[in-house]
């Protein structure tokens, strides 16, 4: 098959992380549609106009949007959940944060997975991080190799779809400098858990952030509350 007859599936949440895979995707695709999962989130606005601006600068085929409230309603996240503050920044703690949303990934992968059989696309991004994030344990490589074969068992005969994951080993600084390198749009993405005007600097998503632009030797083009 060649470069132009690839079809890729990404899954942008409008982040940095995702903007970098789907930067990828492009260049080693040619198609490549853009979904995206609003569940109730607290940044849910921001991050879905990062997605659509994201969309755009990538010149996506097509963008699909779902909805994931029903991830709101079990709650268990200080994402979706107002009862429960997001917290401070502890990225020295070795245990799941609160802001895990739990299995997400999977439904969001399960949609993208299903517009991807129907596509007839050949892969499904996503900009999952292992080794240097918050510790969610559906961002495991382990997971997405699991994933991937319950995709070709619930799939139709002959279908392959790869679930490709091309950060997942990476520093947080490398992502960035490999973001650079192909022309990232960082100052449209956004990262921050609890504010969609001004990024907060201090929930786990901003500091994890501000390290690896820090680590990178670049200044991070959006404004931050406090740093």
């Amino acid at each position: 098959m060649t470069k132009t007859e690839n079809i890729a599936v990404v899954c942008a949440s409008g982040g940095m992380d995702s903007a970098v895979c789907a930067a990828l995707a492009c260049r080693d695709s040619g198609r490549v549609y853009f979904l995206h999962a609003d569940y109730g989130q607290l940044t849910e606005t921001a991050e879905r106009e990062r997605f659509g601006r994201l969309a755009a600068h990538f010149g996506a085929a097509g963008k699909l949007l779902i909805r994931l409230d029903h991830l709101r309603e079990i709650g268990g996240s200080s994402l979706t959940d107002r009862a429960i503050d997001v917290p401070e920044a502890d990225l020295a703690n070795p245990s799941i944060p609160s802001t895990y949303v739990p299995f997400r990934n999977a439904q969001i992968m399960s949609a993208a997975v299903a517009w991807a059989e129907v596509l007839g696309a050949g892969a499904v991004y996503i900009g999952a991080v292992e080794q240097d994030s918050s510790g969610y344990p559906d961002c495991r490589r382990s997971f997405f190799e699991a994933f991937e074969r319950a995709v070709d068992l619930g799939t139709r005969p002959g279908t392959r779809i790869d679930i490709r994951t091309p950060l997942i080993g990476m520093k947080k600084s490398e992502i960035v400098r490999l973001g650079l390198s192909l022309g990232v749009p960082f100052e449209l993405t956004w990262s921050c858990y609890r504010s969609e005007g001004t990024a907060c600097g201090r929930c786990d998503s901003c500091a994890l952030r501000l390290r690896a632009f820090r680590e990178a030797g670049v200044e991070d083009p959006i404004p931050y509350e406090k740093v």
